[in-house]
């Protein structure tokens, strides 16, 4: 769902040493070695998440013998090498991380065990009442079956800069409305400052951000029989919106911008706004890698004036390639179990993954002398939507269709109008 581009986060070895000496000490997971001789290759998407399993990789198996091995790639390589993966019956990868977009394909194609009898099986050891029911759903299930299950949930949140804002005498914008008109006033090139900054890059990365923004202005991709509407009304009017925003408050070469070129403009002190999914915030105040260290509030994302709340839920669930054997599915699923338990999972979030799941995360106190926006996305999670871009078996074909349409409407080289006409019209054939 999101790249980051910071560097590959540098953990201590005595935090690690005693975090590692700390989850070893689970009684659930007490029986050393009953795992020795495997080894379990993630693929992985290259967000906060992909460091932090690689350094927790020597307590699971210390704990139970098992290597883990991760891969780390960006989204694009992500979806392609894994589907050719499991299209091709070659067994490359025994769990692979999924965006919660790619659960309706998943499904379909039977790309990954159907962990449902297993969660109920152990329904008592994974505590499922600790994690949140839109996490539970998204994250992990599709038509009432779980093709994954939840690693890092992401919330749809509002980055801006406090210190600009009260300089200007503005207050954190009401709606959606409000964002733009202060984008564009707080936008100042002559001293390199921009009003906004989104994802532009063709492809994904100008899909998603352009999707979030849709939901939030009133638009839609799918019509209310379930059938594709790129381009309607509300649709044409968002994406006219979006590209003033680009046209006029975003900073030179945005149009290019993929997820980490976008998180890193906003940690240099590029942009006053930045509509994000809230595993990039746990870096703005990480003096390493950021220029706006407690200048930075989160908010949930405003939507049009007299809207409802979106509360956009998204993120990645951990499923296990349906290709691999018997063993080694429960192998892989002795995995699952440990990196989403209470101890571990909190430790992962310690450690700067980003993608929080469970309740008793959200009121430690630990956390949150760490991260100061998790009230906001404790609020986005107890109302959260986990359809705010539609898991549908066709999305990631809808995808490439906004990703070619949105970039070409910001470029100029169509009107807004054209761009999601001819999308309109090659989607139709999807369904």
């Amino acid at each position: 769902m999101m790249k980051l581009s910071s560097p590959c986060m540098t953990i201590k070895a005595g935090r690690l040493a005693v975090s590692v000496l700390a989850l070893m000490a689970s009684a659930a997971y007490a029986e050393a070695k009953s795992l020795d001789g495997v080894t379990l290759t993630i693929a992985s998407m290259n967000d906060g998440f992909a460091n932090v399993l690689q350094a927790l990789a020597p307590a699971f198996k210390e704990e139970t013998g098992a290597d883990v091995k991760v891969e780390i790639m960006d989204y694009g390589t992500l979806l392609t090498k894994t589907t050719a993966d499991f299209i091709g019956d070659t067994k490359g990868y025994d769990l692979v991380t999924m965006d919660i977009v790619w659960a309706g394909a998943y499904a379909e194609n039977k790309y990954t065990v159907d962990l449902t009898d297993r969660v109920k099986r152990d329904a008592a050891e994974l505590d499922l009442d600790d994690i949140y029911p839109v996490i539970l759903e998204s994250l992990g299930q599709y038509d009432g079956k779980y093709v994954a299950y939840p690693l890092a949930a992401y919330a749809n949140v509002l980055a801006y800069r406090k210190d600009l804002l009260e300089a200007a005498g503005l207050k954190p914008p009401a709606n959606m409305e409000e964002l733009v008109q202060d984008a564009l006033k707080l936008n100042d090139p002559s001293k390199k400052q921009y009003g906004f900054v989104a994802n532009g890059q063709k492809g994904p990365a100008v899909a998603q951000d352009w999707m979030q923004y849709n939901n939030q202005l009133g638009g839609s991709i799918l019509n209310k029989d379930g059938q594709p509407a790129l381009n309607s009304e509300a649709n044409i009017k968002s994406l006219e919106v979006y590209k003033q925003l680009f046209t006029e408050a975003a900073p030179p070469g945005a149009i290019e911008y993929d997820w980490g070129g976008r998180e890193e403009s906003f940690r240099q002190g590029l942009a006053a706004f930045m509509q994000t999914w809230s595993v990039g915030a746990t870096s703005y105040s990480d003096p390493k890698v950021s220029n706006v260290v407690g200048k930075v509030g989160i908010s949930v994302a405003p939507v049009a004036t007299g809207m409802t709340p979106q509360y956009g839920v998204g993120g990645w669930g951990l499923s296990i390639n349906a290709d691999i054997d018997a063993s080694k599915q429960e192998a892989a699923w002795t995995f699952i179990k440990w990196i989403s338990s209470k101890k571990v999972h909190k430790e992962f979030n310690m450690l700067g993954a980003g993608g929080f799941i469970r309740k008793s995360e959200l009121d430690d106190p630990d956390l949150n002398a760490k991260f100061d926006f998790l009230p906001v996305l404790k609020e986005t999670y107890e109302h959260g939507n986990g359809e705010f871009r539609p898991r549908i078996p066709q999305y990631p074909e809808i995808q490439d269709l906004l990703g070619t349409a949105v970039n070409s409407a910001l470029s100029g080289s169509v009107t807004p109008k054209d761009a999601l006409d001819k999308a309109q019209a090659a989607a139709e054939k999807l369904f």
